[in-house]
């Protein structure tokens, strides 16, 4: 057991599941949890360090581990505007890159979403793609940007459309083959477990991957 973690977005729904893979994954002594609220769990390998991301820089030292994992996101409808949401999805996560490379940490893993391009017509994936290209220029060791489609499972706030849309992915998927395939929708469970695959694997550089990985 000798890697640290950070997990940043710990109660939503890649992060939830990507702790607790973390908790119980003998290659981490500790595994430290950006969070705003208690999240209420008991772990000798946990500590809680609550913030709300407005003064990271604050946390010094409590940012450097050797794998910082970001699961921040959000869409545009829950966060009321493109301001809030661009805080969510750009700035809190470049903010948490730049303040975690300074602390010392080694490797980053951040949750984005296929067709993110800064020249995308789409705000939400140049939005997407504005953050990758910040991240990717931080200076890490690694950097492995993940591209998820769709993502299934049971989220404690109602998406009504991501609701119907889970419903009509299966029906799809087999119609999603070859070069399309990274557009079939993927559990968050399966994302946290490449999440977590990808950080042990020790690549250097800074890579981007479509989902499932190829491997």
């Amino acid at each position: 057991m000798s890697r640290s973690a950070l997990v940043a977005g710990p109660t939503g729904l890649i992060g939830a599941q990507l702790l607790q893979r973390l908790l119980h994954d003998p290659a981490y002594r500790e595994v430290r949890a950006l969070t705003r609220r208690p999240l209420g769990l008991q772990h000798e390998r946990l500590r809680e360090l609550q913030t709300d991301y407005a003064r990271l820089d604050e946390l010094g030292d409590a940012l450097a581990v050797d794998d910082v994992f970001c699961c921040l996101g959000t869409t545009r409808a829950i966060a009321g505007s493109r301001a809030a949401f661009e805080d969510v999805d750009y700035r809190m996560v470049v903010d948490l890159a730049r303040c975690a490379r300074a602390a010392g940490a080694h490797q980053f893993l951040v949750v984005s979403a296929v067709g993110a391009s800064r020249h995308a017509l789409a705000f939400y994936s140049r939005v997407k793609g504005r953050m990758e290209a910040a991240v990717g220029g931080m200076g890490y060791t690694a950097v492995h940007i993940l591209r998820p489609s769709l993502l299934l499972g049971s989220r404690e706030q109602s998406r009504p459309a991501e609701d119907a849309a889970q419903r009509l992915a299966p029906k799809l998927a087999p119609l999603l083959r070859g070069p399309l395939a990274r557009y079939r929708a993927i559990s968050a469970a399966d994302v946290a477990e490449a999440m977590q695959r990808l950080a042990l694997r020790g690549t250097p550089g800074v890579h981007v991957h479509h989902l499932p990985l190829a491997d």
